[in-house]
């Protein structure tokens, strides 16, 4: 029966899945306890979450930029855990991971950047707590993350190329909330992103002035083919559909257009066509999102799920690339929680 199902159970057995048909290494291996203790409980329970509203709150993604990789996002915890307890959480997570395997000055550098977010003063009004992310390649775990609420008060504890970022974005797009900040550590490096919340609709163009001011004002023109292909010719986009991050690279500022599907009114029933008519000129990529998409696919259906959103991002020296985030049919709650009233009622 679909309320006999264990959250941990359907969670590890797809990613296990994906690992061996994405040929990464096994990402169990590494957060098999912290799923364990994510989702110790029947899957019917986790249906009402910050992350996936309706789904048990693992989140697969891909990204052009990291086509061969294996990542997801998760809410870590029981649906009974604390805000606090899931920031906590995913802190000792982070820490553990990136000092055993990326190195003591790894973990320096994530203390000193996260002392804001970890700390008494990171607690006050949490609504979520934290989400956890790790992507894996063949060799292992490539890179984790954690994503931290972020208030207002606490853009002052930004590093100082971010918060120029910060204040440039705010001036360009009034509509701008600050939402979360981004800490991730890799093998080689680490980074720090602040992503923000669009109030009101946005038009596509719109981000011209913003783009002009971080130096990527060339790269507009592919934001726009990218999105206006795939959602059927749409360039404005509605009430909370928009969000927007910023982080500082090595090629310059980076912006990431995040467009949240499920707000969309008349997303194309053809999307990921229209989608990969704009990666058939990079066909290594194409096949990449095709592998992706069949790892995620139960071997008894023919689709993997829904689509939450569509990234795009571009730095002033590499042009706009894609992303896209999912919903596992498997991990959808809408089917089980149907089933579980007709059961209830028929006893």
């Amino acid at each position: 029966m679909a309320q006999q199902l264990m959250a941990n159970e359907m969670v590890k057995r797809r990613i296990g899945a994906a690992a061996q048909k994405l040929h990464t290494a096994n990402p169990l291996a590494y957060v098999g306890p912290l799923l364990d203790r994510s989702f110790a409980g029947r899957a019917t329970d986790y249906a009402a979450n910050a992350l996936m509203p309706g789904a048990v709150p693992c989140e697969p993604s891909f990204s052009e930029q990291e086509p061969n990789l294996l990542r997801f996002t998760i809410e870590p915890l029981g649906p009974q855990a604390s805000p606090l307890s899931r920031r906590d959480e995913a802190t000792r997570e982070m820490r553990r991971l990136t000092g055993a395997l990326f190195g003591r000055d790894a973990l320096r550098w994530f203390d000193g950047r996260s002392e804001e977010w970890r700390g008494v003063g990171g607690s006050t009004r949490l609504g979520f707590g934290a989400f956890f992310g790790s992507a894996y390649d063949e060799d292992g775990l490539c890179a984790s993350k954690v994503y931290y609420e972020l208030n207002p008060a606490q853009l002052e504890a930004l590093p100082g190329l971010l918060q120029t970022l910060v204040r440039a974005a705010m001036e360009s797009l009034p509509g701008l909330v600050p939402v979360f900040t981004t800490i991730r550590c890799g093998r080689d490096d680490g980074s720090q992103r602040v992503t923000f919340l669009h109030r009101g609709s946005l038009r596509l163009a719109s981000l011209s002035p913003l783009l002009e001011r971080l130096g990527l004002g060339h790269q507009l023109a592919g934001f726009m083919r990218i999105a206006g292909v795939a959602l059927g010719g749409r360039f404005d986009l509605p009430e909370r559909s928009v969000v927007l991050g910023l982080r500082e690279t090595g090629e310059g500022p980076e912006v990431k257009l995040e467009i949240m599907l499920g707000a969309l009114p008349d997303l194309p029933l053809n999307f990921l066509d229209l989608l990969t008519l704009g990666l058939a000129e990079r066909p290594r990529q194409l096949r990449a999102l095709r592998r992706w998409l069949d790892a995620f696919t139960p071997d008894s259906l023919a689709w993997p799920g829904d689509f939450s959103v569509l990234s795009i991002r571009a730095t002033p020296r590499t042009p706009a690339r894609v992303g896209l985030y999912l919903r596992p049919i498997e991990f959808e709650l809408r089917q089980h929680l149907a089933d579980r009233y007709n059961f209830d009622q028929s006893n």
